[in-house]
Formats: C-alpha cells, structure tokens, sequence
C-alpha cells in the first residue's frame, strides 16, 4: 500500500454521501475508508453484515431520496463516509516500478461522471493509478463513485499541485508520456511500441489537454476514430487506450 498524506479530519457537512449498493460496499470493504454511517432500507441493511461500531438509520426510499442529490439511484443505501488520504506520486511511482502497469494523467477533467468512468477503467485494465490536478479535478463524492462502480476504493489517486511538474517525475521513473489529441497524424498503436512502461495523458472533452501538457508529453497521438464524429468522451478515450496498452504486443524473448 503506497503511503498516505494527513488529511485533516473532515466536518459533517463537508463528508460525501455515497449513494448505491456498489459504492457504499466497496466503500465498507476498503480499509483505509472510514465509513462514518449509513442510511437504508430494512430491505438493503439486512442484507448487510455491519460493524457494530458504523451508526445505522432505518430509513424508506423516499428520505432516501432527500440525503443524495435530485434523482440518484441509491438502491436503498447512502453511506456519510471521510474522504481517502492523499497517495504521494513518488510512492505511487516506486510501488509500479517493477511492472507494466499504465498510468493515466487527466489534465483539468472536472466532470465527477467522467472521472468515475475512468477509474472503472482503469480498475478493468489494471492500471496503476489515475494522477490529477488537485485545483481541477472534482472532489470525492456520490456522484463520482457511483460511476466508478466500486474502483474509487481499489484505484489509487494522485492529486498533485503542478501537473507539469508531475509529469516531470513521472518521465524520470522511466515511463513514455503520451498524450491523446486529435490534431496528429500517428495513431496510439504506433505510439506505444511493444515495451516500456506508458502513462496516457488526456484531456478535459472540447477544450483537451493545455499547451503546456502537451509540451510535457514525449509523443502526441490520436485514436483512429471516423470523421463522422468529432470526438470521444474523455472517459472514453480512455477505456480505449487502456485497452490498447494492456493488449499491445510484447518483445519475444
């Protein structure tokens, strides 16, 4: 387990709301997750073996309802949980030393649904973590981890200060920094090779990655998409690549 940053403890008000069963047993199987209590149905909490030390609320589906935001599918459970502590990059970066894991770097992705796609993603295609800009990128929230289906709680998240500076350590732990975009000629498959370790850069859907990102990638590629269609969600783009990465040939021995 890579070492955590102290996050000071967060108030009442400030604590997300995961909402829906994935979400809030994901959230009860993580360790290093304090579930600070939990709201459901008779229904839903009898199917559940809690610690008696978690606070319980029987509630009906519709005060459910009144704790998660508009019409969210809570499935008979919404959980007041704390925050996860910061993972350090380098730590993250010497855990993957060993293997071929890919990294992703979202570059100013603030939609908390795309985020959450990508760690699903990158849960599915084993990557070794997401790293993010801490002033844009969306909190933690029901929204967020109810996308990620659970891998919230099994992905491991990086929030840095300076992306550029990020990208920095990211080049010197040996990995070959490749941003999608979709104004060059080569194509992702030419540009992950069949060795080394890659970290996919993506950014923001319509707006893409900043110029001084781009200029932090080693190579700059493209999914070859058709010309009917602009372009892809970014959470997307990234299954896709992903995908390429971990089926990319290997280097005969």
């Amino acid at each position: 387990m890579a070492r955590r940053g102290h996050r000071p403890s967060q108030a009442p008000a400030s604590r997300p709301r995961f909402y829906g069963r994935h979400a809030v047993l994901a959230a009860l199987a993580n360790p290093e997750r304090r579930v600070r209590k939990i709201w459901g149905t008779r229904e839903a909490l009898g199917a559940l073996d809690l610690p008696p030390v978690i606070p319980i609320t029987y509630a009906d589906a519709a005060d459910l309802g009144r704790l998660v935001p508009g019409d969210a599918p809570h499935q008979g459970l919404v959980a007041e949980v704390d925050p996860l502590e910061d993972i350090w990059l380098g730590d993250l970066l010497e855990q993957g030393a060993r293997d071929r894991r890919p990294l992703v770097v979202l570059d100013q992705v603030t939609d908390p649904h795309n985020v959450g796609a990508v760690l699903r993603s990158a849960a599915a295609f084993d990557a070794l973590g997401i790293v993010t800009q801490d002033r844009h990128a969306p909190p933690e929230s029901g929204a967020l981890a109810r996308s990620a289906s659970g891998a919230l709680e099994i992905v491991p998240w990086v929030r840095v200060v300076n992306l550029s500076r990020a990208l920095g350590e990211i080049a010197e732990a040996g990995f070959w920094r490749v941003g999608l975009t979709g104004h060059v000629e080569a194509t992702l498959a030419e540009a992950i090779g069949r060795e080394g370790r890659i970290c996919l850069v993506l950014g923001a859907e319509g707006e893409g990655m900043r110029q001084n990102t781009e200029a932090h990638c080693d190579l700059l590629a493209k999914l070859p998409i058709s010309p009917r269609v602009e372009s892809l969600n970014v959470s997307n783009a990234a299954a896709i690549a992903l995908y390429a990465v971990a089926t990319r040939p290997t280097v005969p021995q």
